[in-house]
């Protein structure tokens, strides 16, 4: 049996490295991939395009004014005079937010009285413009406050200690608060799955393509000696791609990894007797490679966009997250998250690793039976 095995990874090693181009889909397009995603990925707003509409022209307008554009989040990329340029600006894009402000704006403050200002916001990206009005709406309170405690100073004469709620915040895990930490592991992840999936999902398909599956079906090889002799030597790959872009997330984009690492590699290869198990099943219901590549992402986009990877699972509808308990990723984002930002192990991650501990073995389990028929 060992022997056979043996045959077999061998035939498939070699096959695998003499290809340039498959050595460029193993080993660069991965790397290349999260340097590529790490950047682009991110949901931080920074440097907002906004134009300015201040009609008033006071000394307090003028302040609110520098208070937006003191910090990183607005930029002001154009001054506007009437509501046909702002409007053209934002038709067009130039900008995402204006902020406006009416003639007597500075009067109304001076008077005590109630100063309006104007935020007008592109809404087509929604996420976006709720960060945007946040931010604003922080701006806006804390102008508002000390405006208050300088009228309230002025009418006591004296200056006073105005009692105030002092909050505090601590976040843990993530303490800059950069997505860019939350988004890479799960990038890594996914990185993993599709390299997995592709080639498992033509590993068998291409036997039938270049001929060889009839010479290999009169040999003495059984299903499971052939299921294991296809799934380790992609299962040593997946976990040298796993290494090289854990290196390029930790080193180059300075992603914490406060965890143990040898649970994240328990867990890994769990979740990998999964994905390669699945790309085994597509391997052997396809006829051709085409088919095999169309059906390996028909069954990765689902999986990713139902995984927590962009959207949370607990917004999506009850219906939607019944289906994500059959997703192998979903449980392996809180593990490979779990690990790199907050530290935990098993204590903590039983569930998902079980999950996936007995996810794996069934998934193979049903790729042998289905390799079993294609042998009649």
């Amino acid at each position: 049996m060992f022997a056979r095995i043996r045959e077999i990874l061998r035939k498939e090693i070699i096959q695998i490295l003499r290809d340039p181009r498959m050595r460029g889909v193993i080993f660069v397009a991965p790397v290349f991939q999260l340097i590529l995603f790490g950047y682009a990925v991110s949901t931080d707003v920074k440097h907002i395009q906004t134009a300015i509409y201040d009609l008033d022209n006071s000394v307090e307008s003028r302040e609110l004014i520098s208070r937006f554009l003191s910090n990183d989040y607005f930029s002001a990329t154009a001054r506007v005079q009437t509501d046909a340029e702002a409007v053209d600006l934002i038709d067009h894009g130039r900008v995402t937010t204006v902020i406006r402000m009416n003639a007597g704006f500075g009067e109304d403050i001076r008077a005590g009285r109630t100063a309006v200002l104007q935020i007008i916001l592109d809404g087509t990206d929604s996420n976006t413009a709720g960060v945007v009005l946040s931010y604003t709406a922080k701006i806006i309170q804390e102008y508002s406050s000390n405006i208050l405690m300088e009228r309230l100073d002025r009418l006591a004469g004296v200056p006073q200690p105005i009692p105030q709620v002092d909050l505090q915040t601590r976040e843990w895990f993530n303490e800059n608060l950069e997505s860019r930490n939350y988004y890479i592991p799960a990038t890594i992840a996914n990185l993993v799955t599709l390299v997995t999936l592709m080639l498992t999902g033509m590993a068998i398909v291409r036997e039938k393509e270049i001929g060889t599956m009839e010479q290999i079906m009169v040999t003495p090889i059984t299903p499971w000696e052939f299921i294991i002799g296809k799934t380790l030597p992609f299962a040593a790959i997946a976990f040298l791609d796993l290494f090289l872009v854990m290196v390029i997330g930790v080193f180059w984009f300075d992603v914490p990894i406060r965890g143990n690492p040898f649970w994240l590699l328990l867990s890994t290869a769990f979740y990998l007797l999964t994905t390669l198990g699945i790309g085994l099943i597509i391997s052997t219901l396809s006829s051709t490679q085409q088919q095999a590549m169309m059906s390996t992402f028909f069954f990765f986009f689902p999986a990713m966009l139902l995984s927590g990877f962009m959207f949370p699972i607990a917004n999506m509808p009850g219906s939607i997250q019944i289906l994500t308990y059959l997703n192998p990723l979903s449980y392996y984002l809180v593990i490979i998250r779990g690990i790199f930002l907050k530290g935990i192990g098993p204590g903590v991650l039983w569930p998902q690793m079980l999950a996936l501990a007995i996810m794996g073995p069934l998934t193979l389990f049903v790729a042998s039976r289905r390799f079993k028929k294609t042998l009649k």
